[in-house]
């Protein structure tokens, strides 16, 4: 009905049945000699670059030595910053019919040994260290925790790692319904879930949502700041240039200064990037001396976009800006703005359903849809709804119901017109810059300090990051312990975005009559002060 909040899914024909490597051998037949991919470094003359026959090529021997070491159906992990080769190894696992399992590369010890054991990953590639992360150190001191680790490659061996296929091996089948991906997702209890992603998911979501939305063209660069082990990368701004046979330019790691030099020297269409990334270019020095006038669209997603950063970015480059809500579990766009959309919906909205999507608007409680204008739970049906968590059944049934809806946990409206907008969460996850934290693991690791009897991490609004995290801390009767030496000991313990910017101590918590602590309680307290 028209006044419930429903949208159906249209334009289902749209969505085809293609895997990751089908993507690719379909561009290579329509623009073989065409630029695929650009590896963005400072030095112009130090930058690599592949044609789409190129990519092929070396695509397949990476496939065939991949099966000299392991079997399809197998996990692979992927451990490293935006080079290259962690694109072509995406491409070669999915010929060779492997499961890419994607890693952080700033996740320490205890967060690397959770991700390698529980997707009982056979193999893992790698970088030897990546910003003072010891990474090659640190896997050799897990090594004896996971024996069905099998194979460790250092991507400085890359050359002879493709040279070690066999040429007479033969690449398997593949199903536009196989696993392509595990990317580890934030949730509100214990620690972090693989969402298993299938060919058919990810390939479709990326044309639906980028090419089509954005009206990629052929030969267009398309300057990729986000890492490659979020969708946002290593999907989105990763298939989308392939399936509109554009270039990708991959930024090493994200930098305002040399993410302005790419997009003027290789003239790159998009400025985009999350929204701490976006106040980082416009803030940059460089910035009104940088010829855009290559740029076509602006794009931002993975954080809430403040509508006066959607309308300063406008004004500063002249050009629409377009904002997608994903997340990971829908492999991952549902809904997008359009760049023909008013200046308000773009400005103020999350659009309206990608194709083949269908969305409503359910109560939380009662599962009942919501009229339109009502708050709820904004859940997704379609092509790309993953197919569940990595060996975690009883997760699975709790965020996809048997109907098919996955239950995004994000509370949302849907007006008359059928545009979204986002209005809390029901899940208590922070997203600080793009990325996804849940308090619970941060809890977990401020409980294992000696002085500390009781925790609370909650995500407080913040204009430049979007969300920041704030830790509620209860110390044990007689134990000292100030700011820096917890800030210590979570920093020894988790990545540095997952570490705790504001700091309260308290005496007691605001509890529930079941004893729970009044989270939204202690939000209100730093927002109001």
């Amino acid at each position: 009905m028209a006044d419930l909040a429903h949208a159906p899914a249209v334009d289902v024909d749209a969505v085809r049945e293609l895997t990751v490597g089908s993507l690719l051998r379909e561009a290579v037949e329509r623009a073989p000699a065409a630029p695929a991919l650009v590896e963005g470094v400072p030095d112009p003359r130090a930058r690599r670059r592949w044609s789409y026959s190129d990519l092929l090529t070396e695509a397949e021997e990476a496939a065939r030595a991949l099966l000299g070491r392991f079997q399809p159906g197998e996990r692979v992990a992927v451990w490293a910053n935006n080079i290259p080769e962690w694109v072509v190894l995406e491409l070669a696992a999915a010929l060779a019919g492997l499961t890419l399992v994607t890693v952080n590369p700033a996740l320490r010890e205890d967060e690397l040994r959770h991700v390698l054991s529980q997707s009982r990953a056979t193999g893992i590639f790698l970088v030897a260290d990546y910003r003072g992360n010891p990474m090659a150190e640190t896997l050799d001191r897990l090594r004896p925790d996971l024996p069905g680790l099998r194979e460790t490659v250092l991507f400085e061996d890359w050359q002879a790692f493709r040279a070690s296929g066999s040429p007479t091996e033969v690449l398997p089948a593949v199903s536009p319904d196989d696993p392509a991906q595990i990317q580890y997702t934030s949730g509100t209890t214990g620690t972090p879930k693989g969402a298993v992603l299938h060919h058919r998911g990810i390939t479709n979501n990326a044309v639906l949502s980028y090419v089509r939305t954005l009206d990629m063209r052929p030969g267009e660069a398309f300057v990729n700041p986000m890492p490659l082990f979020h969708t946002a990368g290593c999907v989105l701004a990763t298939l989308a240039p392939i399936a509109s046979q554009g270039t990708q330019v991959l930024l090493p790691w994200f930098d305002p200064g040399l993410q302005l030099d790419l997009i003027e020297a290789e003239r790159g269409v998009v400025f985009g990037g999350v929204p701490t990334m976006l106040l980082a270019l416009l803030g940059h020095p460089r910035f009104a001396g940088t010829d855009l006038s290559s740029v076509r669209y602006a794009l931002a997603g993975g954080a809430t976009v403040p509508p006066d950063l959607v309308r300063r970015v406008e004004s500063a480059v002249g050009v629409p800006m377009s904002i997608v809500f994903a997340q990971t579990e829908a492999s991952p766009g549902i809904t997008m703005t359009r760049l023909d959309d008013s200046p308000s919906h773009r400005a103020e909205t999350l659009g309206k359903p990608l194709p083949a999507c269908e969305i409503k608007i359910v109560d939380p409680a009662g599962g009942d849809v919501r009229a339109r204008g009502e708050v709820g739970e904004l859940c997704t049906r379609g092509y790309h709804v993953m197919h569940g968590y990595f060996d975690r059944p009883d997760q699975t049934a709790e965020a996809i119901d048997p109907a098919g809806w996955l239950h995004t946990g994000d509370l949302a409206t849907m007006d008359d017109e059928g545009y979204l907008r986002i209005e809390g969460r029901v899940k208590e996850m922070i997203i600080r810059g793009g990325e996804n934290i849940y308090p619970r693991e941060i809890e977990y690791a401020l409980l294992a300090h000696p002085a500390v009897a009781d925790v609370a991490v909650v995500g407080v609004p913040d204009p430049e990051w979007g969300e920041q995290v704030a830790a509620f801390v209860r110390l044990a009767p007689g134990e000292t312990a100030d700011e820096a030496e917890l800030f210590a000991h979570v920093r020894e313990k988790l990545a540095p975005h997952k570490t705790p910017r504001i700091w309260r101590f308290v005496t007691e918590f605001p509890l529930t009559g079941s004893g729970k602590i009044k989270k939204h309680e202690l939000r209100e307290q730093l927002n109001d002060g």
